[in-house]
């Protein structure tokens, strides 16, 4: 059976909705209570209130499940469960330390099973964390570092996955998801092949209603608001948004237009950026 789902059309809603059938991978519905948090929704809002992300707010209320993106294990752990995570888009996997006896959730990946044991060494393994210098060329990983020990901060999100290109002293190149070839320290460490559940990006919604319970709000065009509210509002019927380029509300140029400081640090890492969005 397939792990995306696909409904008959009883209703308007449902002829072009689809779903993950998580019964073929998640093996518990309920979630290991010591580590879930309680975590305020602040509506696409910082630490001052204020509005940084525009269009979020309501939602279910979920628990956050607390993952360890270090997975520090000396000597390997085994896979309890395999669970859905509303926080994220990839499944997470309970695990216990093979020497302490701790629980801690992870992230999951493809070719991690239930009730299997996992090392933390060298060995070429799926599943296994080791230092993405010692990963043959062409290999796909996941979960990459940015500095030794600093906890996985790339690569997290369901279905995807980074190439190894090539090994260059202490520097391994890795092409990004976004396109982006970049130079990694090779003491990193890594997870061997894609995050799990790569058929996220063919779910197909149906309706408001699906994006409304994952605290999205409406969006509205910027070419239908007033003068007041977009630089592209105003006018009389259909007009186009009547300037040279494309603007934010803040009337600051939208697309097209390089963001990133060129003084940062990790420039120098990056051997090639991301293709252009046309």
């Amino acid at each position: 059976m397939s792990l995306l789902k696909r409904y008959k059309p009883t209703t308007p809603a449902r002829r072009h909705s689809s779903v993950i059938n998580f019964k073929e991978i998640v093996t518990t519905n309920k979630p290991y209570s010591k580590l879930i948090i309680r975590k305020k929704n602040m509506a696409g809002r910082n630490n001052t209130g204020k509005i940084t992300v525009r269009h979020r707010g309501g939602g279910y209320k979920n628990m956050v499940r607390q993952i360890d993106f270090k997975r520090n294990f000396s000597e390997g752990f085994k896979v309890i469960t395999i669970e859905y995570d509303p926080g994220r888009t990839a499944f997470i996997c309970l695990v216990s330390d093979l020497a302490t006896g701790v629980k801690k959730y992870i992230l999951h990946s493809k070719g991690l099973e239930v009730g299997q044991k996992y090392d933390t060494d060298s060995e070429i393994k799926d599943g296994n964390q080791i230092a993405i210098g010692s990963v043959p060329i062409g290999t796909f990983v996941s979960q990459i570092e940015i500095n030794p020990n600093g906890g996985a901060k790339m690569v997290r999100s369901a279905g995807n996955y980074a190439i190894v290109t090539a090994h260059d002293g202490k520097y391994t190149t890795v092409k990004l998801p976004s396109g982006e070839i970049r130079k990694f320290l090779a003491v990193c460490n890594c997870v061997l092949n894609r995050i799990g559940k790569e058929v996220h990006n063919q779910v197909r919604y149906g309706k408001a209603g699906r994006i409304r319970h994952m605290g999205f709000r409406p969006t509205v065009r910027g070419k239908v608001m007033n003068p007041v509210d977009h630089p592209h509002g105003g006018g009389e019927a259909r007009n186009s948004i009547g300037m040279k380029y494309p603007k934010t509300p803040w009337g600051k140029h939208a697309i097209g237009v390089k963001t990133r400081d060129p003084k940062k640090a990790s420039s120098r890492v990056i051997v090639s950026r991301r293709a252009k969005k046309r």
